[in-house]
């Protein structure tokens, strides 16, 4: 077998792996526990959004979409009684084009910022914001990163999607905001002799 024809097996072995393999949404799971948590408004300011020359390009109304809808879906379905409200700015992102294996495997990357507001106290929780940064991990589907096995549509779901999910953790890390009872202190683990 030619090297070339290897490469292309392989190539499609895993392309058939991102097919089957695990999605990164956490869908069919029930909603995690929030307290009285509420969403109100739901702002996306993608304008200054910056990139590198690699990446895909994408528009910032492809990105205000993008990330709204990932936004709701993710915190749409709370009911509480406590309102916050999210504004998230788009600070920048890398959509990963088809790259040399190994050689250079970019991969895609978004990065934002984000305010809560807390409508009963009418403050912001945190001056100046959370800077989140999610990259793309090691997956069936990005093995080989994810220009080769999706498209840009698709790289800005995923990548919106994990920022939604690292903006609820961030929430869930201050229980105190949504009315749940603190944090248990991680233990250490024991140390064998």
């Amino acid at each position: 077998m030619t090297p070339m024809r290897l490469f292309r097996v392989v190539l499609a072995v895993l392309a058939l792996a991102g097919l089957f393999g695990c999605d990164a949404h956490d869908a069919g799971e029930p909603p995690v526990p929030m307290g009285n948590f509420r969403m109100g408004l739901n702002i996306v300011v993608p304008e200054t959004a910056q990139t590198i020359a690699l990446s895909r390009k994408a528009t910032p109304e492809e990105w205000k979409t993008v990330m709204t809808q990932a936004m709701q879906d993710r915190f749409g379905s709370y009911t509480g009684d406590k309102l916050f409200d999210f504004g998230i700015s788009i600070d920048g992102y890398m959509l990963a084009p088809p790259g040399i294996p190994v050689l250079a495997n970019p991969r895609s990357a978004l990065i934002v910022t984000v305010n809560v507001w807390d409508d009963a106290k009418q403050k912001l929780l945190v001056e100046g914001g959370k800077r989140i940064t999610y990259v793309e991990g090691i997956s069936p589907d990005a093995l080989i990163g994810s220009g080769w096995t999706q498209n840009r549509k698709q790289q800005m779901k995923k990548l919106a999607f994990n920022v939604a999910k690292q903006v609820q953790n961030y929430m869930l890390d201050h229980p105190e905001w949504l009315g749940l009872p603190p944090k248990e202190p991680t233990k250490p683990a024991p140390t064998h002799r």
